[in-house]
């Protein structure tokens, strides 16, 4: 018996695509055979697996889980929660991986698996690696069990241990996504008076779309906390392993700002640690990062790539302008929104200082959100080849860790070729207007040269 998957589907950092077109049970079968093989082959026994509130998901695990006893593993079903909740039982249960079936903040359509094996992201080569035993049929054979266990009261009491005193006013938005329970349960634990919005768990997403790092889905979360006067608002995506903010003016505190309020009581306990950010971070960060004493370490987005580092490094913090945000100091190194909110109430209690009075302190850099515009599969990492060719003839500043990061007198550009989607994206920042102009005719120059434009934007 082989499988082949839709090669779409295989992405760098999880299996995600459209349920009944590019992924369905069969694949999600293969995968359960697949990974399951691996954990066998590594001397493993037991796998946990959860799954977000999407429609397609209760079938997707039914399908997963009998693929992994077929290969002769045991299963621990968490059942319907965030994604960090699943990392929580892989990281404290006896456990040897777990899959979480979710489609993030993708459309409603969308469905998918993240992976962990032995404590490590199950990334890249990992996943071409089960293509391949799927289209050999290389599978283990076996009669694995399925056991229930409730994990959520105790990844709930994990998440209030995080606390670090403060009472405040917030505003809670689960966008029906998958934190919906855990949030409610946590804010019964947390002083303070707490709003909370779309708690709900729906799949149908029926309020606005669960990516917190696209403003026009934090104006419900805005309009609560200013009706409320509220200190400040987070928000969560689907499956609850990427945060969005606004302080108490409704101003948006990105991923790099949050991580920057983040970074302040982390240096204060860890003094001249090393924390990690990606490249599409804003320099001010970097800067405040090195002002606080630690060393600054700009590195690859994507959050297998971001785990990996911080392991290497021994950073006790990193974070990602997608609301990635990873906590290796007192806590498992995974990425985890509720976590991470919790850490930020905890900031503004040891900064004494409110959210509002920290994003207000913060340098005003004039910037673009991250710009994604489609561009062929087979062409967008030779455009960025392109682009470094010519920038080294030229004599530029340029940090190649991920992509182009140019420096220029005026601020920083990047662009970069996705790793999930078939887009470059762009991104720059400056001290004022004239400077980003400069810079975006910077991006505009090195795109006509290889033939592109800007063009219409795509969605996350």
């Amino acid at each position: 018996m082989t499988h082949r998957f839709n090669p779409s589907a295989l992405r760098e950092y999880d299996i995600r695509g459209v349920v009944g077109k590019t992924l369905g049970p069969a694949d999600a079968t293969a995968i359960g055979r697949g990974f399951a093989t691996r954990v066998r082959r590594a001397g493993g026994t037991r796998v946990a697996v959860g799954y977000d509130g999407r429609l397609s998901s209760p079938a997707l695990e039914e399908a997963l889980i009998a693929g992994l006893v077929a290969s002769g593993v045991d299963v621990v079903r968490t059942g319907l929660g965030p994604t960090p909740m699943l990392y929580y039982a892989e990281a404290t249960l006896e456990l040897d991986g777990g899959i979480q079936i979710t489609g993030s903040h993708n459309p409603a359509e969308y469905n998918g698996f993240k992976m962990v094996l032995q404590r490590a992201p199950f990334f890249g080569e990992d996943i071409q690696n089960l293509a391949r035993l799927a289209a050999a049929g290389d599978w283990e054979e076996g009669a694995g069990t399925v056991t229930d266990f409730d994990i959520e009261d105790a990844y709930v009491a994990r998440l209030f241990a995080g606390y670090g005193g403060g009472a405040y006013r917030i505003g809670w938005d689960c966008g029906n996504g998958a934190s919906g329970r855990v949030v409610e349960k946590l804010v019964e634990l947390l002083p303070g008076e707490h709003h909370l919005l779309f708690t709900d768990i729906d799949g149908n997403f029926p309020n606005h779309h669960p990516d917190p790092t696209v403003e026009a889905n934090l104006t419900d979360l805005k309009r609560l906390v200013a009706e409320k006067q509220l200190d400040f608002g987070v928000a969560f995506d689907g499956d609850g392993d990427r945060i969005g903010a606004i302080d108490g003016l409704g101003r948006v505190i990105w991923g790099d700002q949050i991580l920057s309020i983040l970074a302040e009581p982390v240096l204060k306990e860890v003094p001249g640690a090393t924390i990690v950010a990606d490249v599409k971070a804003s320099q001010a960060l970097f800067d405040r990062i090195a002002e606080l004493g630690g060393k600054p370490v700009m590195w690859k987005t994507g959050h297998s790539l971001m785990k990996t580092k911080m392991k290497e490094t021994g950073a006790p913090l990193a974070g990602e302008m997608s609301g990635h945000i990873f906590f290796g100091q007192d806590f498992y190194g995974f990425d985890d929104a509720h976590y991470a909110a919790v850490r930020l109430i905890r900031a503004a209690h040891m900064a004494g200082r409110s959210i509002t009075e920290l994003r207000g302190a913060m340098p005003q850099m004039i910037n673009t959100p991250e710009m994604r515009f489609q561009i062929d599969e087979t062409r967008k990492f030779a455009v960025v080849d392109e682009v470094l060719d010519r920038l080294a003839a030229e004599g530029a500043t340029v940090n190649r860790t991920d992509g182009a990061r140019v420096d220029t007198p005026d601020g920083w550009w990047l662009l970069r070729a996705s790793n999930t989607q078939d887009v470059l994206t762009a991104r720059a920042e400056a001290k004022d207007q004239a400077g980003l102009d400069r810079l975006l005719a910077q991006i505009d120059a090195q795109l006509a040269a290889s033939g592109l434009a800007r063009g219409a934007q795509v969605p996350h």
